[in-house]
């Protein structure tokens, strides 16, 4: 019987991360749910064990439940009835699914009803669940936004809600309007409180809300009468019991016809203050938004995946020209690119997992105690990692999931613009990952500031310093000096991007620099990767680092080369633009 964990020991590898020792360490404080909960870890190893079976569950939910309910979920999508969302009939066999396997509220402490594991784990999780059909993976994953709820609200709060998605109930996040998309600065959905009621009223419109008639919603509005900025933000939560809320519209869409899209009209609906006032957007939503992104980068690596496999099955069956196609050369190397973009992201999405995990580990434990001054720097540390790296994890692995999905469709040929083919809803799916949760440019513009600054680049020579190849096989080795001979070309780019001393024209070049760093970044650590596991990664390394040294040499002869009239070049033909 198929297993999306078992059938891909790759994943499995990451539980092994240089880090993860830490991250259990602090998500477990001591172990000291052994004492009260008897399906707690008693120790690291024990832990590991624990999830590896959690992982082995889902990963047999995802391959012999999900994934065969995805076509037909494909098809029927959900629907509209009396101002409520129905979901196509084989998504509520999903969610029975995992609810009965107990994979909801799963990062939530154990005292809420959750299993308390760490973001790493949870991204593995959503990796198998959107393999088998990323728009389900976008209903069942954001049950994350429980982790804001868990964060910010009142411990009344916490007790109130998190048991409740614990136990599969689904959640949302309210943030776009028609006049704010990715300018959230613009909302307008209007709070008032009410007095008399002691509670908040919302009124107005949202749209593009993904799984928009949940259960829990977590709310972006207008609190501060008078306001049209950020300031004037406030985070609320709605619960759908209370009614006050309607489906307008659901959109009828490209891909992802399983995950719901809805425009919400809010009539005086009430709701309850999420922490504080005017910090909705500028701190509440910036934290919802990481968690969504790299809840993105995982669903992304999850359909680059099947790609890959739809893709390496074809070509292994498909005969022309008196042998298989797997056996041409346009096709093989279409192939090993996927995989190598494939693990090289995947291994970039753990790693930002894993800085995400130890800083909101420490941010956890300071809620019950003070942190030691070595506690609060290694906070620190990886708070400037986990905001550095996850623009990068969302931004690479939403396009290289688009190019996979696209050279999966290339290597079937014409049967891949055929319906019957699941390749055609793999590319279907795949084209809105660079979209929501903030465009690929925006990923750009999130990530430009460490590289303009050179923390990037000090991050790339600590990751260079920390790949040992001492004891490296001659083939690593060799690869790593080939990625080491690329920093000083990046440096020189980013020192010539600077020079010309225009924001428009930095701003122009900033893609290149954001694919160089990316590239420069996965091409070390699947190094490091092939280091420990050769059997999984070696030929990965070998063709990544082949890439990245073909991209990162073109983009440095072009950014060194440009010059600030240039841009006359390529801006609007049209004079009146």
């Amino acid at each position: 019987m198929a297993n999306y964990y078992s059938d891909h020991p790759e994943i499995g590898f990451y539980l092994n991360h240089p880090l993860m020792a830490r991250i259990v360490e602090l998500k477990e404080k001591g172990f000291a749910d052994a004492k009260e909960y008897d399906y707690a870890p008693v120790d690291l190893g024990d832990a590991i064990e624990n999830y590896k079976q959690i992982l082995d569950i889902t990963g047999d939910v995802a391959a012999n439940i999900i994934a065969p309910n995805s076509e037909s979920v494909d098809l029927e999508g959900p629907h509209l009835e009396n101002g409520r969302m129905i979901y196509a009939s084989k998504t509520y066999e999903n969610l029975d699914a995992t609810r009965k396997a107990g994979l909801w509220g799963v990062s939530m402490p154990r005292r809420y009803g959750g299993l308390n594991l760490p973001n790493a784990i949870f991204s593995m999780l959503s990796e198998l669940i959107s393999a088998a059909d990323a728009g389900f993976q976008n209903i069942w994953s954001l049950q994350s936004c429980i982790d804001t709820l868990y964060e910010f609200g009142s411990e009344e709060q916490r007790k109130k809600y998190i048991p409740r998605v614990c136990e599969g109930e689904g959640m949302s996040m309210d943030l776009t309007e028609p006049d704010a998309g990715s300018d959230l600065q613009r909302v307008m959905l209007k709070a008032t409180f009410d007095e008399k009621e002691n509670c908040w009223r919302l009124n107005g419109v949202k749209r593009f809300i993904t799984n928009g008639d949940s259960d829990i919603h977590l709310v972006l509005a207008r609190s501060e009468e008078g306001t049209k900025d950020g300031r004037g933000l406030s985070m609320f939560i709605y619960d759908k019991r209370n009614g006050g809320v309607d489906v307008r519209h659901i959109e009828h869409k490209l891909g992802i016809h399983g995950s719901p899209t809805c425009e919400l009209t809010y009539k005086n609906a009430k709701a309850e203050l999420c922490g504080s006032t005017r910090l909705g957007l500028i701190k509440y939503v910036m934290a919802l938004m990481n968690g969504a992104r790299l809840g993105i980068a995982a669903q992304s690596v999850g359909l680059s995946q099947e790609a890959y496999n739809e893709g390496l099955a074809y070509a292994k069956e498909r005969q022309q020209f008196g042998d298989k196609i797997i056996n041409f050369p346009p096709v093989y190397d279409m192939l090993a690119r996927m995989k190598a973009k494939l693990d090289a992201g995947r291994s970039l999405l753990y790693q930002t997992a894993c800085y995400v995990d130890i800083y909101k580990c420490l941010e956890d434990i300071e809620r019950d105690r003070k942190l030691t001054p070595e506690e609060k720097q290694e906070l620190k540390k990886y708070q400037r990692l986990a905001d550095a790296f996850t623009p990068l994890a969302k931004g690479m692995n939403s396009e290289y999931a688009n190019q996979n999905a696209y050279d999966a469709i290339s290597i079937h040929g014409g049967s891949g613009f055929i319906m019957e083919y699941k390749s055609q809803r793999l590319y279907r799916d795949a084209r809105i990952f660079s979209i929501y949760e903030g465009t690929t440019q925006l990923q750009v513009v999130a990530a430009i500031r460490y590289i303009g600054n050179g923390t990037m680049l000090q991050n790339i020579k600590d990751m260079s310093s920390s790949v040992d190849c001492a004891n490296c096989a001659v083939n690593l080795a060799a690869l790593k000096a080939r990625v080491e001979a690329l920093i000083p070309l990046y440096e020189e780019a980013i020192a010539a991007a600077k020079a010309l001393d225009n924001q428009d024209a930095f701003d122009f070049l900033a893609r290149r620099l954001y694919d160089m760093t990316c590239e420069l970044v996965m091409s070390l650590l699947i190094i490091r990767d092939a280091n420990e596991a050769p059997e999984l990664f070696e030929k990965s390394a070998n063709v990544y680092v082949r890439m990245a040294e073909e991209d990162i040499i073109g983009k440095a002869a072009y950014i060194k080369a440009f010059k600030v009239e240039d841009l006359e070049s390529f801006k609007a033909i049209d004079p009146e633009a």
